[in-house]
């Protein structure tokens, strides 16, 4: 395993843009001691495990407050941000089919939306219809109205998107829905542990959480800005009775009531320890701290970008996730002269882009990073030929 672990890519190096989003050996202290506290439990069961459904409460509770949620609010983790999407669509299929009657749901996402809405809808018979983007690379409000039918029981936006790290216009598309009495979700996934206190530390940014009237559901990822090991997320719904919705109950068999919130049956519990442990070792203070780190980072990584001719940040992200292309260079070629001095950036299309998202650990590597970014934009070659892909 040691000998194997080798050929993978180097997250603890900062060579990574994506995937694993380390906060430092003391933090990763804390997560390996949760994780060996919590190795063999099952969260199936709370009535076994009490001190399970007790930290998963307290980790609900905590993502509630940064999401600005009313009293009636409720939730439950889940074991990633795709997983608290299908829920949300779920949710949302099942409150259209008992309260309007349909039968044939669909909902509304932007063009730039993550695939688990996708998903999703494969999963669930939901039809996935995407909202054009505008030149800013927000979904475009005018053509989302457009789209909407009497079958649409949901729709969507990002706070962060993913590609682009912008904010969909959600205050705008959740009225829109909420004049229809349609379910609005905020995909936060990127964004719920890092938005809250980048507005914290003074920093303007559209309304995207339960602030916003027209939301009824929000995700967000504990094992991304929350920094605990994966998988661990928040399914977060405005009001508790839509939880029924969410939730699947079951008594027709011998084993008398079976419950389940999530998709899995079986749940692992070392996520919502480690996800419980670091909320409160870090508090509001740690997460200020490392939200002001990571923002300074990714600003002298845009500046930095921005210096070297040919390049452009799309768009204006307005957090710690970004893309760069350029309107004269072949973006990918340079992306293949990174890939062979160690730097696993993601790449995207429409438009051509190599695809960042920041987190602690790069603050040490910028100088590094920038050099070799300047000299593959000067000596990049003809392009091998490697496409768009996701991580």
């Amino acid at each position: 395993m040691r000998r194997r672990k080798r050929a993978d890519a180097d997250w603890r190096g900062g060579r990574t843009w994506s995937l694993v989003y380390p906060a430092g050996e003391k933090v990763d202290e804390v997560l390996a001691e949760a994780n060996r506290l919590y190795l063999y439990e099952n969260a199936l069961n709370p009535m076994r495990f009490p001190s399970i459904k007790e930290m998963e409460k307290e980790v609900v509770d905590m993502t509630l407050g940064l999401l600005n949620a009313p009293k009636q609010a409720a939730g439950t983790m889940t074991s990633g941000g795709t997983e608290s999407i299908l829920l949300a669509v779920k949710t949302a299929r099942n409150r259209g089919r008992e309260e309007k009657g349909i039968d044939n749901p669909q909902i509304l996402i932007p063009a730039s939306a993550h695939p688990a809405f996708t998903k999703a809808g494969e999963y669930l018979g939901v039809e996935v219809c995407r909202i054009p983007l505008d030149k800013d690379l927000k979904a475009d409000t005018a053509a989302a109205a457009g789209l909407i039918t009497k079958d649409t029981v949901m729709m969507a936006g990002s706070a962060p998107n993913y590609p682009h790290g912008i904010i969909d216009p959600i205050e705008d598309l959740a009225a829109m829905a909420a004049e229809r009495s349609i379910a609005f979700h905020t995909d936060a996934c990127v964004g719920g542990f890092m938005l809250p206190f980048l507005e914290r530390l003074g920093h303007d940014l559209p309304l995207w959480d339960f602030r916003v009237p027209g939301v009824t559901t929000i995700s967000a990822d504990v094992h991304k800005y929350g920094y605990a090991t994966k998988g661990a997320s928040v399914i977060a719904h405005r009001e508790t009775a839509m939880l029924r919705h969410q939730m699947f109950l079951y008594d027709q068999w011998p084993g008398g009531l079976y419950g389940s919130p999530a998709m899995a049956g079986a749940r692992p519990a070392a996520p919502i320890a480690t996800a419980w442990a670091v909320m409160n070792y870090l508090g509001e203070e740690g997460y200020l701290r490392l939200a002001a780190k990571t923002f300074k980072t990714t600003r002298a990584l845009r500046t930095g970008i921005q210096a070297i001719d040919g390049l452009k940040i799309w768009g204006q992200p307005e957090a710690t996730v970004l893309s760069f292309g350029s309107a004269s260079l072949d973006i990918m070629a340079v992306g293949d002269v990174m890939d062979e001095r160690g730097w696993h950036l993601d790449r995207q299309n429409n438009p051509d882009a190599l695809h960042m998202i920041v987190s602690p650990n790069h603050a040490r590597i910028v100088a590094d990073f920038l050099d070799d970014l300047a000299q593959a934009v000067a000596g990049h070659g003809a392009s091998k030929g490697k496409q768009a892909r996701y991580n």
